[in-house]
């Protein structure tokens, strides 16, 4: 109970200090306030390394596109991979609920760093132009894009099918995959008490190539990440 409250008394407070420290950033090139998300994601290591005792695993870094365009595509089980990922990968480009670009000051910097917003509920304007921002995101930048095709964070024992989504955005930027998998759930879960004295893995998997039908694609992916969850569990 005492590790839960430090680790989340710190992480939070190192958050917001972080954000107001960057605030002048929102007046400056994108790449500086890029910077203050990278600062985050190690922030977020060195809390769970400090207060719940966490060893953190990468492996496969040799697996990481590099000199070709690629959309990431990650397992989500926790807040720590849309921190820490930031630090592995070329400031990802997050694709969101439009709900959280309101948020004072934290949708701010949403907004600045590029980050494409959907409304999931609804046929809108916007929504119709979504596959047409990515490209031109993808087309204009050497940042990745990246996605959680289980699209909300799950249980370390769930295995909910990938939306089709994720087979559409590989459809129409007719790019290379980079799968992610990731147990954060078993020491960072959706709901509950964090653990302490464990292991997060992120493992980094063989690309897929483009080419595949959007079907086999996220079949593929959906096979793939989650048999790497299996064995690490």
């Amino acid at each position: 109970m005492i590790k839960n409250f430090l680790f989340s008394l710190f992480f939070f407070t190192g958050i917001i200090l972080i954000s107001f420290i960057f605030l002048p950033a929102l007046l400056l090139p994108r790449e500086v306030t890029l910077f203050g998300g990278k600062i985050m994601g190690y922030w977020s290591s060195l809390c769970l390394k400090i207060f719940l005792s966490t060893n953190i695993i990468i492996k496969g870094e040799e697996n990481i596109i590099k000199d070709k365009k690629y959309f990431i595509a990650s397992s989500h089980q926790s807040m720590f991979e849309t921190f820490f990922l930031q630090t592995l990968f070329n400031s990802p480009v997050f694709i969101l609920k439009k709900e959280l670009l309101l948020i004072p000051i934290f949708g701010w910097y949403l907004k600045k760093i590029g980050s494409i917003s959907i409304n999931r509920n609804k046929i809108t304007k916007e929504n119709l132009t979504f596959f047409d921002d990515i490209k031109k995101i993808i087309n204009n930048s050497n940042r990745p894009l990246i996605i959680f095709p289980q699209a909300t964070r799950v249980l370390p024992a769930e295995r909910p099918p990938f939306k089709k989504g994720a087979g559409r955005i590989y459809e129409e930027l007719k790019i290379h995959c980079q799968p992610v998998a990731i147990n954060s759930g078993y020491v960072w879960p959706k709901t509950g008490k964090k653990k302490s004295n464990r292991q997060i893995t992120i493992s980094i998997l063989k690309p897929i190539n483009p080419g595949l039908t959007k079907e086999d694609f996220v079949s593929t992916l959906e096979n793939n990440i989650y048999s790497e969850l299996d064995s690490l569990n």
